[in-house]
């Protein structure tokens, strides 16, 4: 079985954590070693595993309760494990650097240090958060153990650069199907051609201007595209049905359900003469969650590292699972977000170490 040493330099902590692979459903090596790395390393904590998730707590009695969450998970590797350094050792190179290994590093170096924190916390590191809604290890904890996810405030360690970022746009996805008549092509005017059908609403999508709103102070930009097209049965027949799957990412100005009637407006305008829609995934999207108290106290505490001012999470993550649970809930962690499921995922050492200190300052002070 792979183990990790939790009092490791928390930057070898992630190599070693990027060199045990845990793609989306194959998370069982990597929680069984968090799991045997808690159990004699940090006997403080009280832990819990379902499945492929794990959540240790404090239990101290402090007035507050805070959770830090990651997933354990990553995408498919791509040549990119085992992790590597570069030639001055300043950057870790491999799967999950950015999403999210180095987080979960800075998450576990400090639950094996902190057995005193001045709020109690709850660690959270769950499975399969590259996946389907339906699949997702947060959203099972929830379901099955409500009572071990109460907390007045959430941190979510995706890659942000080490800055803070509020709320997430929500996404939702939808197949939108045109209809035809097959036919022999060499006799085409006998058919209707359903992929031809499907014209209006791909030019309606190429000439789409994203939208953008300003929640609470922060700036979401907004994103409806085609993300995959599907028709046809052979290169000499008419098709007679064709399925465009678009991704609309909407910011929180909207809810869930206002998201999927501007969506459904959009489709009915774009002029289709024969079509069906049918929604395959839906998640809400979040408010920034930064006036809360704690979020201030976290704030203060990540501005005195030295890094910029809070932003909008542009895309979405859990931070929207834990407002629907009631808890505001922001984004900050080690890495550049924009190379996330990249081929050449990569973090500054600087990055693991100031999220580290943030988060350190936070939880003890």
């Amino acid at each position: 079985m792979a183990s990790i040493d939790l009092t490791a330099p928390v930057e070898q902590l992630a190599a070693d954590l990027i060199d045990i692979p845990s793609v989306s459903g194959g998370e069982h090596a990597i929680a069984d070693a968090v799991e045997a790395a808690f159990a004699a390393q940090a006997p403080h904590l009280s832990v819990t595993r379902d499945g492929d998730a794990i959540i240790a707590r404090t239990e101290t009695g402090a007035a507050e309760r805070v959770i830090i969450a990651g997933h354990l998970d990553t995408v498919p590797i791509k040549d990119n494990v085992p992790s590597r350094w570069d030639d001055d050792g300043a950057t870790l190179w491999g799967r999950g650097a950015t999403d999210m290994k180095t987080g979960v590093a800075v998450m576990l170096s400090l639950a094996a240090q902190l057995t005193a924190p001045t709020r109690d916390i709850t660690w959270v590191l769950y499975d399969h958060e590259e996946v389907e809604e339906s699949k997702n290890g947060l959203g099972r904890l929830a379901r099955r153990h409500p009572e071990l996810l109460k907390a007045d405030f959430a941190v979510l360690c995706e890659p942000t650069s080490g800055v803070i970022e509020g709320g997430c746009n929500g996404t939702l996805r939808a197949e939108v199907r045109t209809g035809g008549v097959a036919a022999h092509s060499a006799r085409a005017w006998k058919g209707v051609n359903a992929i031809h059908g499907a014209a209006p609403l791909l030019a309606a999508l190429a000439a789409y201007e994203p939208e953008q709103h300003e929640v609470d102070g922060l700036t979401y930009r907004e994103g409806l595209n085609a993300v995959l097209v599907r028709g046809g049965i052979a290169t000499n027949v008419i098709p007679d049905e064709c399925v465009v799957t678009i991704n609309y990412r909407f910011s929180p100005r909207w809810s869930l359900d206002e998201a999927k009637d501007r969506f459904k407006g959009f489709v009915a305008d774009a002029g289709l003469s024969d079509w069906s829609l049918e929604f395959t995934d839906l998640s809400g999207a979040a408010r920034p969650g930064l006036d809360a108290p704690l979020a201030a106290s976290f704030a203060a505490a990540v501005a005195a590292t030295g890094v910029d001012a809070p932003r909008a999470k542009q895309g979405w993550t859990d931070v929207a699972r834990f407002a629907a649970l009631g808890i505001p809930a922001v984004n900050y962690g080690p890495g550049d977000p924009e190379l996330a499921h990249t081929d050449n995922e990569h973090c500054p050492v600087s990055d693991i170490h100031a999220c580290r200190a943030g988060l350190e300052s936070w939880l003890t002070h």
